[in-house]
């Protein structure tokens, strides 16, 4: 049932987000978005997904079948698992795995193969440099989402996300304080975050931000896929079904960066409201049905914040894009790591 829950969530997320995404971007360009299917547009989206399962499944005749019909499962389930291992709530994680971050880290690594398969298996130009330029930027920014994760691991002392969670509320097994100095142990809440942990995890926060962004192919870093440039890049051929899940998997993706960096950075299921003297705020809103309250907020409240980067910032060049990540990010985690080592030593022990 696990697996059919977490399904039915991507698809219930992907209807609510493509809408949200097209509202977001009227009134960023100062339109309204789509109004005639349903009231408000409501439905707009649903009806897209049904004309989509309804298409002809088509294969361009010098494609690769195998690989072209392959390639769009490669890359859902890809995303698909990484949801096993994600803390909703307090103890309610479909897989409670010591390993948990690095498991994450590895299985959706395989995403790139998929787009790999995709561009390759379709027989088409923009679809094959749409795969190489996705090759080029997911495992160049895998480097700094790796080194980001590792300092903050070097803090928390566990794979184990549920563990990371715990860490970072009233329920910590351990001593809480807020900037190295503060004990708020007891008070919770925002001052309990990893990010006011340690002050120089917020950095960390923003570099794993920026790559995440990147390895979901998302603007600024969209050159995979495009439109100006290369019609859509690795899924140029994609129609139908194959295409819905292609659609599933990117919105998956965006959805899962944002709750890992939810529940790594900013508190996982923890209540952001703190402990106010007599004000047990964080007593009363902590436990499983706000857990999971507190972690669709946060998370729906980063997805919003990739959206508004989307139609606000323009698209990278494919230089620009790689001098970010070699020359900045990765240098500046690098940076982050040594001070997570030191503050371990120095003030943390």
């Amino acid at each position: 049932m696990v697996p059919v829950a977490i399904f039915a969530f991507i698809a219930g997320f992907t209807l609510f987000a493509v809408y949200a995404e097209r509202k977001i971007a009227g009134f960023v360009q100062d339109r309204l978005g789509p109004m005639e299917t349903g009231k408000y547009g409501l439905i707009q989206t649903l009806a897209d997904i049904l004309k989509l399962l309804q298409k002809e499944f088509i294969t361009p005749s010098a494609a690769d079948r195998i690989l072209f019909a392959a390639a769009p499962i490669v890359i859902f389930v890809a995303v698909f698992i990484g949801f096993s291992v994600v803390p909703w709530a307090p103890d309610f994680i479909p897989a409670n795995t010591n390993t948990g971050l690095f498991f994450i880290m590895a299985v959706v690594s395989i995403d790139a193969i998929g787009i790999l398969m995709a561009g390759w298996g379709s027989n088409n130009k923009y679809s094959l440099l749409g795969s190489i330029r996705a090759i080029a930027q997911m495992v160049s920014y895998e480097l700094p989402v790796g080194l980001s994760l590792i300092a903050a691991v070097m803090i928390t002392q566990t794979l184990n996300l549920n563990d990371i969670a715990y860490l970072q509320g009233i329920s910590s097994p351990e001593q809480i304080y807020f900037m190295g100095f503060w004990d708020v142990t007891d008070i919770g809440g925002i001052f309990a975050w990893h990010i006011f942990q340690a002050p120089h995890l917020l950095i960390v926060y923003a570099i794993f931000f920026i790559a995440s962004l990147a390895e979901c192919n998302r603007a600024p870093f969209d050159i995979p896929e495009a439109e100006s440039e290369l019609i859509g890049g690795f899924h140029t051929e994609y129609g139908g079904i194959k295409f819905a899940f292609l659609f599933l998997a990117e919105y998956a993706m965006m959805f899962l960066v944002a709750i890992l960096g939810v529940v790594i950075f900013l508190g996982g299921w923890n209540s952001p409201l703190p402990n106010i003297g007599s004000l047990r705020l964080a007593d009363w809103t902590t436990g499983l049905g706000w857990g999971i309250v507190w972690t669709l907020l946060k998370s729906l409240t980063i997805v919003g914040v990739q959206m508004w980067i989307r139609w606000t910032l323009p698209r990278f060049r494919a230089d620009q894009l790689l001098t970010l990540c070699w020359k900045v990010l990765i240098p500046l985690a690098f940076v982050c790591l040594a001070i997570s080592g030191l503050w371990r030593i120095l003030v943390m022990l």
